[in-house]
């Protein structure tokens, strides 16, 4: 059993950072003082329009929105709702069976029993009739045809065949071979002129705009690219400055209107207003109630007893004018009354009858 550690590999070495330029780091430190200095007040106006937009939004622009969707809704979407279902969709309904009964039905009846026979009657004709004639005029075209063929190759293409190779090729041939050599004249004197004009931009024009780049634009280039590198680094590290201050200032801000305004308002509700509060319910609000109570109590027995007295003084007339009514007796219903019945006080059974 092999007890020693596996040998780790060795860590890879990191390279190091690429040590910066004097002039990056001339240009470094004023750029980020006036960026600190241009950026704070920005940063601090920006966290204040933001938390004042989040205000607006949270007490104003929210709840309005609700409300104008709601109204939305109430104004345009519940009636055109409305009118789709109640409306629209009978009304297409009542279209689709109007189209039912006086389109579709009729097509349907004029195409079984009227174009139907009328197509299968065109083609009887065609079948029996226009196929022969059809058959008849192609043979007799074909004919023509034939003869016409025979004429036009012995009249027109054989000539013309001689022509073009008897006459108009040998003038071709020449007048290409003119025309090459005229192609390479112009070739040459093209070639010619373009060398000598390319030479004369290059001289004139190339080689000042390249001597112009290689040793003072791109210089100028890389310098500006250090300084733009510098103020891009310099603006984003102050607005991260700038919101540790914004919000420090904030805290500040908040701080001191709690203990302003927050903790002074809470002291007296809580010492002041909530005692008096208390002291006020319970001599004033309370017996208020209570005494509410025993009226609505009062009230509600006072108003039971006389609906009780209506309802006997009106049962005592009902008494005196029709007399006492009649009380039906109630049958027990524990035992069967039917004649073969089975009772408790008799000898039948389900077995004996009389």
């Amino acid at each position: 059993m092999d007890l020693q550690k596996p040998a780790q590999p060795a860590p890879e070495p990191q390279p190091e950072p690429a040590a910066d330029g004097c002039l990056t780091v001339a240009v470094r430190l004023p750029v980020r003082i006036v960026a600190l200095v241009l950026v704070v007040p920005v940063r601090m106006l920006w966290d204040a329009l933001v938390v004042g937009g989040r205000f607006l939004n949270d007490t104003v622009l929210r709840p309005f929105g609700r409300a104008l969707r709601w109204l939305g809704r109430a104004l345009f979407v519940w009636p055109l709702v409305g009118l789709w279902r109640y409306g629209v969709v009978p009304a297409a309904k009542a279209l689709a069976w109007l189209g039912t009964v006086l389109v579709v039905v009729p097509a349907v009846w004029l195409y079984r029993y009227a174009l139907t026979p009328l197509g299968h009657a065109l083609a009887w004709v065609y079948a029996r009739v226009l196929t022969p004639v059809g058959h008849a005029v192609m043979w007799t075209l074909r004919c023509a045809g034939a003869g016409a063929a025979w004429l036009l190759r012995y009249l027109v293409a054989v000539p013309a065949h001689w022509l073009y190779t008897w006459i108009l090729t040998p003038v071709g041939r020449a007048v290409a071979w003119c025309a090459r050599g005229l192609l390479w004249t112009a070739r040459t004197l093209l070639t010619g002129v373009g060398a000598v004009l390319y030479w004369t931009a290059r001289i004139l024009f190339v080689l000042p705009a390249l001597a112009l780049w290689r040793w003072v634009l791109a210089p100028v280039g890389r310098v500006l690219a250090v300084v733009g590198r510098e103020a891009g680094a310099a603006l984003g590290h102050a607005w991260r400055i700038a919101g540790h201050v914004s919000r420090a200032v904030g805290r500040f801000l908040a701080a001191l209107f709690r203990w302003t305004v927050v903790e002074p308002v809470r002291w007296v509700y809580a010492r002041v207003l909530t005692p008096v509060g208390h002291a006020v319910r319970a001599a004033v609000l309370r017996p208020v109630a209570e005494a509410v109570r025993a009226g609505g109590r009062a009230t509600r027995q006072a108003l039971t007893a006389a609906r009780a007295t209506v309802r006997q003084a009106r049962a005592d007339v009902r008494r005196a004018l029709f007399g006492e009514p009649r009380r039906r007796p109630h049958p027990d219903r524990r035992e069967l009354q039917g004649r073969g019945a089975r009772t408790l006080g008799s000898s039948t059974t389900a077995l004996t009858k009389d």
